[in-house]
This record gives structure tokens, sequence and C-alpha cells, in this order.
């Protein structure tokens, strides 16, 4: 962990001004909130600021490209009929909007900038360069093409503001709803905590759910409205930690033994860590706390979010999983029959598993032993060699892994993805331990969707694990596959699943 810290300047010392001093005897001491007061937010990944940046980009691009198109046909001109210098205007005034518009810094998106200031912005990046091009084409084209010109930068500019318009009310009102918040905890009741809060109600950038600090004793009931719910330990057993984005760590810079102790602490959680460590020179006008927040020097434990991957990720499962669910529905039936027919029962198995963030999901699975609705609720027990409870049919679709196909509903769902860590079931153990006992970072799995199939599984690690040893191999796999994850590695993971599994009869299941 020293090396983790030391490009962030942090070094031990034996003394620091905020280091920890006894601990609080009792949790909660501070702060009993009812859950009521807890303010988590339901945060897309997608629904974010430079998804909706891209789409106010191409909404200009559109909407003048469709009014240039009306004014050239209104004028009995066509885009393929006419010569490149009659076009090249009409062609050149979607581009001059977006450049205009990114000058004036139109598609910076701040909560705390009023709506008159964007429209504001919006009418000069327009406007003006739109102006300079009617104005060069009445220099060199003939009267006629000038008015066409002028009537297609007309139509244009008042569309950009209309879009404009309901662009900046629709922002103002998710925000404010906590669309584009991330749910965030603050460890630290610091001056540091209290900044970053003050700041944060001018944008809105942050859904600071609650403060913890262990030391309860020096720490207010509540910092800038949000309530200190408790000492880290009580954060690392809240059960509304899965909710929860990010940790934010806010310490002074001269406090390293506690920020040391902190984030030793904190990295076993599969949230992103952050060290955020001054506030003194921040300008809210030219910088982005969020922004600040995820910068890669702030991690200590994750990676910022890549929106690139995660799109690029969710389109290609919903595609995927939507085309498997159709070639495979032959199947999907004959299975379903085949277990009605076998034994009494639901044809399908729900067990509570640990998901993304560690949150508990349903996850779909043929079922293949006897009926046990315990079982899914928590897993008592793993199966064994010749397991009396698993049924012949549930043999054969266990052997090839049919019985994970109704996974592609949680697919779909957005639960699950198609390549990623397996779900473990909820109270999975072995050796009469559970599985998180044995590697520090088993946490680290939970920072990306679990997956149908995954790294681990074609490199021979599916099925229970009953030793230490193949859990500790698992999760190996496991974090090397959230370090390389990439489009091209999920296609290469799913084109292997299949001869691999074929290959693997004699593996238990």
């Amino acid at each position: 962990m020293a090396d983790g810290l030391s490009h962030l300047g942090i070094a031990a010392t034996a003394e620091d001004p905020e280091s920890f001093g006894p601990a609080d005897p009792s949790p909660l001491a501070k702060s009993d909130l009812s859950e009521g007061e807890v303010r988590i937010h339901q945060t897309n990944p997608i629904l974010n600021r430079p998804a909706l940046r891209f789409v106010m980009k191409t909404a200009d691009i559109a909407a003048a490209f469709l009014m240039t198109s009306i004014a050239l046909y209104t004028s009995s001109l066509h885009w393929l009929d006419s010569a490149v210098g009659v076009v090249l205007p009409f062609a050149l005034i979607p581009v001059v909007i977006n450049l205009g518009l990114r000058n004036t810094d139109t598609y910076r998106l701040a909560y705390s900038r009023p709506v008159i200031d964007h429209m504001i912005r919006t009418a000069l990046g327009a406007g003006l360069p739109l102006t300079a091009l009617v104005v060069l084409v009445a220099l060199f084209h003939h009267f006629g093409l000038w008015r066409t010109v002028l009537g297609a930068a007309y139509l244009s500019l008042a569309a950009v503001l209309v879009l404009h318009a309901h662009f900046i009310v629709a922002f103002k009102v998710l925000t404010r709803n906590g669309a584009f918040s991330e749910n965030v905890v603050l460890v630290g009741a610091t001056p540091n905590a209290h900044r970053l809060l003050e700041r944060n109600d001018q944008t809105r950038q942050l859904n600071v759910v609650a403060v913890f600090d262990d030391r309860l004793s020096r720490a207010p009931e509540t910092l800038h409205s949000v309530p200190v719910l408790g000492r880290i330990d009580d954060l690392l057993n809240w059960d509304r930690l899965p909710d929860i984005d990010r940790v934010i760590v806010t310490v002074t810079s001269d406090a390293r033994t506690r920020v040391r102790t902190l984030v030793d602490r904190l990295r076993v959680l599969p949230q992103r860590v952050v060290l955020l460590l001054d506030l003194e020179g921040f300008d809210p006008e030219t910088e982005s706390l969020a922004e600040i927040a995820r910068s890669p020097a702030a991690y200590v434990s994750g990676s910022p979010n890549d929106l690139r991957r995660t799109v690029i990720k969710r389109i290609s499962d919903v595609v995927f999983a939507s085309l498997m669910l159709i070639v495979f529905s032959p199947l999907l039936a004959l299975t379903a029959l085949a277990i009605k027919l076998e034994s009494k029962g639901p044809v399908f198995f729900r067990q509570k598993r640990h998901g993304f963030n560690n949150q508990i999901i349903r996850v779909w699975k043929f079922r293949s032993m006897r009926d046990d609705p315990e079982a899914a609720e928590m897993m008592a027990s793993q199966t064994v060699h010749h397991d009396p409870r698993v049924t012949r049919v549930g043999k054969v679709i266990r052997a090839m892994s049919i019985d994970e196909l109704p996974q592609l509903l949680n697919v779909l769902s957005g639960e699950m993805s198609l390549v990623g860590p397996r779900p473990h079931a909820v109270g999975m153990t072995a050796e009469d331990a559970e599985v998180q006992s044995f590697v520090s970072d088993y946490a680290h799995r939970h920072r990306v969707k679990p997956g149908i199939t995954g790294w681990a599984q074609i490199n021979g690690s599916r099925g229970p694990v009953h030793t230490g040893e193949g859990v500790r191999e698992r999760i190996r796999l496991d974090m090397e596959y959230v370090n390389r994850a990439s489009f091209w590695f999920d296609m290469f993971v799913m084109l292997a699943t299949a001869p691999c599994l074929l290959g693997d009869w004699t593996r238990q299941r």
C-alpha cells in the first residue's frame, strides 16, 4: 500500500494532526437515522452529463441539417443534384453551429448556471458564426443563393434555440431529482468535507448520502445537512452500501498516517475509493468537482468510469443476448419440457446472488435439483460429486451449462453481462468459511457486472469451489478479467466458451 500511495505524495510518519485517537465505544452514537432520511438515488451509468452533452451535440447537428434541407427543398435545390459550390454553404451550417457552441462553452452543463446565461451563450455561439457565413456567401455568390442561405441559417438558429431551451430545463429538473448524481459517502467529518458539501450545493454533481468518521466524539450529528451515521465499521456493515457508487475520503494532505489506515480498511470495498486531499484551489467556474473526484490521480481503489466502454458493453449485451434467446429458443423450450416431465416443482430456479457493487440480485436458472425453496435464499452447501439432489435432466444440463441460459433475461434487464465474473451465491462457503475470507481483494470482482461466462470459466475454474486454494485461483482470474476488460476481450471469451465447455464434460458442476 505504501507504493500505491507514493504517487499521491503520502509517506508514513509517526505523528500527524489527524491521527486516530481511541475509537468511540458504540457505533451510530452520533446519529441513529431511519432509512427514509437517507437520500439514495437510483443511478444509471448511461444517463449522465457526458451522455447528455453527446445527445445535445448530435441533436444540434441533426436539427441544423434538417432545417437546411427544408430550405434547400423550398428553393428547388437538392444535395445531390446541385454543384458543390452551391451546396457547400448549406453543408457548413451544422459545422459552424457546432464549433460556435463549443467556443462559447455552451455544452458545459452546470446546475449553477442560470437558464438565461445558457440561452445567451447558445444565441451567440450559433448566431455569430452563422452571420459570418451569410456575409461571406453574400460577398461571393449571387443574390438568390444569399437569400436561401440566410433562410437556412435563420431556421437552424431558431431550431437550436428551441432545442436548448428544452434541454436546459430538462437538465435542471433531472439534476434536481438526482438523475446525474452519483451516490457517494464521505469518510472524515473534516473541514475538507464541509467545503466539498458547500460547493456541491451549487453544482448538484454528487448526491452525498452520509458521512462516516471513527472520531464520533468530535464529529457533529450532521455536516451541512448530511447525517453523520457512524464509524468505519458501520460503513463496512451498512445494509445500504451496495447502493453507493463511490467512497470519498476527505482528509488534509498532512494526515498521512490517517490516510494510510483509512485506505487499508476501505480498499476491500467493491466501490471506487477516492482520496480527495485539498480543495483550497478549487474554482467551480473552471473545474468540475465531480471531475476532480474522478481524476485518476485521486483514485486509490478502482478506476474512473469509462462511459464509452460502458455504452459499448451494454449495447453488445442487449444485441447478443436478444439474438441468443432467439437462436436457443427451441433448446430452452425442450429443456423446460424435460424438467417439467421428470420431477415436481417449478421449471426455473431464482437464486439470490451477489451482483455489481455487491448488490443482491435474483439469478434465473433452469432447476437442475430437487425443488428446495430455501436454497433460493441462501446456499446451504455447494454441490459435490454424485450429489443426490441433482436430477437426471439436471446432470445433462449442468454438464453443458444449459441451466445457465435463462440468465440471458438477467442480461437484458441490466443486472448481468454476457461476460464477467460469475455471480456467487449468498452464503457461499469453502472449507467451512465464507469465500470472501480467503482473499482480501474479493469484493473487487464486484466492480463490474457479473457474467454468464467469464475468463475464469474458460480457464477451467467453473462449478463449485471447495478449497481456499480454488477460491484464490478463481478470484485471481476474475481480477485479471476486470483489469483487461474490453470489447474484443469479451468477444474472445464468448467465442472460447463453447469449445471449453464441450471439452470439459468430466468437470463436476
